[in-house]
C-alpha cells in the first residue's frame, strides 16, 4: 500500500554506498541484522512478539492476521453478510468508481496534463490537479461527495468530527502564516484515504504503477498524486523528495494549488500507537494541519495492520456498521528552531498528535512490521522478507 511513505529527508553529506542507499529508501532506521532477526522470531513466544510489536497487533474478534477462531454467532453474521451485504456493496462501490471516472474523463477531455520534469523518466510527474475553472471545481466537488458515498457503502454511516482549540499558538501567528502546506495524519487503514478525499480532496504520494491502473489511474492524476518508484535508486528518490517539498511549499503560498496529504509514519498501525515521523512533510518549513483518525469497533477492527488486503476488504464489507472518529487540530506553525531542524519539527508535531489523540508513542517502524508479519506467517527467512516490496 503506497501510503507507506518513504523518508523524504536527505543531505549530501549523508551519502553512502549504493547498497546502503537502497536500504534507506525502505526505512530511515537500520534494519536488524539477519542472524539477530531470525533468532528473535524463532525464540520468542507469540505473547512476547505482541509486546515487542504492539503497534501492529490486532485485538478484535478475528485475531492475528484475521485468522482467529470465531464464535458461532460471529460465523453466522459473517455468512449472512457474505450472501446479502457484500454483493450489494461491491456493485454499488464499483458503480460509484465508474461514475467518478467518467466525470474525470469528461472534465479532462482535450486537456494536456500538467508535467513536472525530473532528472529522468522515473521522477517525472503528471497530473490534472493544477487546472482551474469549472473543470477543477466539478472534479473536486464530485470527488468529495462520491468519496463520502463510498464511505457510506463501506458502512461508515456517521463520522464524528471534533475540532480542538489549543492555547499554545496565538491567533495573530495563525493569521500571519496563512494556509498550511500539508495535511498530516496518523495512518490506520486505506479507508483513511477515502476520508481525506471526502474532507479536503488533497494530493497523495502513490506508487508510479497506480497511474497506469484502469479507472483509478486517471482519478489519481486528478487528485494530483506524486508518483514514486518503489525500487528506485536513491538519486531518483531524492528527485521525488524535491517534488514533494516544492508541492508543500506551493500549497502554502498559493490558495489555488492542491493541498498535499502525507502520512509521516510511513506505514499503517492498529490505531493505538504513533510511529516515528519521517521528515518529508516538514522540509518545506511550511505550517501543517494535523488530523487524527480513530476507528472504534466491537467485532472487526478497520485497522490494516497484520492482515492481508483481500481478507481485510471482505471482512470490512461484512460489517453492518463501521465507525470513524476524527480529531482535527489547529494548524501547526513551526518556530524558527523547528524550521531549521525538520526532525525536531516532525517530533514536536508527533508528540502533539499523540497527546491530543491519546495515542502511545512507539519507536518501531516498517522493518519491525515485516519481522512481525514474517513471524505470524512462520517465515524465518527474514533477510529476504525485510527487502521485499511493501504491500
Amino acid at each position: 500500500m503506497e501510503s507507506e511513505l518513504k523518508d523524504m529527508s536527505f543531505s549530501p553529506e549523508q551519502a553512502r554506498s549504493s547498497h546502503d542507499n537502497v536500504a534507506s529508501a525502505k526505512d530511515d532506521r537500520p534494519l536488524l541484522k539477519p542472524e539477530d532477526s531470525a533468532s528473535a522470531v524463532t525464540g520468542e513466544s507469540l505473547e512476547e512478539l505482541e509486546k515487542k510489536f504492539a503497534a501492529y497487533v490486532r485485538h478484535d474478534v478475528y485475531g492475528p492476521m484475521g485468522r482467529g477462531e470465531l464464535p458461532l454467532a460471529e460465523k453466522f453474521l459473517l455468512g449472512l453478510a457474505m450472501v446479502t451485504l457484500v454483493p450489494i456493496r461491491v456493485m454499488v462501490g464499483m458503480a460509484v468508481l465508474v461514475v467518478y471516472y467518467l466525470i474525470c474523463r469528461v472534465c479532462t477531455l482535450f486537456l494536456a496534463p500538467n508535467r513536472e520534469e525530473g532528472p529522468d523518466q522515473e521522477t517525472e510527474q503528471e497530473d490534472y490537479a493544477h487546472m482551474g475553472g469549472w473543470r477543477r471545481a466539478v472534479i473536486v466537488a464530485c470527488g468529495r461527495f462520491l468519496s463520502r458515498v463510498m464511505l457510506f457503502v463501506f458502512g461508515f454511516y456517521w463520522i464524528k468530527e471534533t475540532y480542538r482549540i489549543l492555547d499554545s499558538k496565538s491567533t495573530d501567528e495563525a493569521e500571519e502564516s496563512g494556509r498550511p502546506g500539508a495535511i498530516i495524519s496518523n495512518h490506520v487503514s486505506y479507508v483513511d484515504i477515502l476520508y481525506h478525499m471526502s474532507s479536503s480532496f488533497p494530493s497523495f504520494v502513490a506508487k508510479r504503477s497506480v497511474a497506469k491502473l484502469p479507472l483509478v489511474g486517471l482519478i489519481s492524476k486528478c487528485l494530483g498524486c506524486v508518483y514514486v518508484q518503489r525500487e528506485s535508486k536513491s538519486s531518483d528518490f531524492k528527485g521525488v523528495a524535491v517534488v514533494v517539498t516544492e508541492r508543500v511549499r506551493e500549497a502554502h503560498e498559493n490558495e489555488s494549488a492542491p493541498m498535499m496529504m502525507l502520512f509521516p509514519e510511513g506505514t499503517t498501525t492498529n490505531g493505538n500507537f504513533l510511529l516515528p515521523f519521517k521528515t518529508g512533510a516538514f522540509l518545506a518549513k511550511a505550517p501543517v494541519l494535523p488530523v487524527i483518525l480513530r476507528y472504534p469497533y466491537q467485532r472487526f477492527s478497520p485497522a490494516w495492520d497484520s492482515i492481508s488486503g483481500v481478507r481485510h476488504v471482505i471482512f470490512l464489507l461484512c460489517q453492518f456498521v463501521n465507525h470513524l472518529e476524527v480529531i482535527r487540530l489547529p494548524i501547526y506553525h513551526p518556530n524558527e528552531q523547528e524550521k531549521e531542524d525538520p526532525k525536531l519539527y516532525a517530533e514536536n508535531a508527533r508528540k502533539l498528535m499523540a497527546r491530543e489523540g491519546n495515542l502511545t508513542l512507539s519507536d518501531i517502524g516498517l522493518a519491525e512490521k515485516r519481522i512481525y508479519h514474517a513471524a505470524l506467517n512462520g517465515n524465518n527467512r527474514l533477510p529476504t522478507v525485510l527487502h521485499q516490496k511493501e504491500e
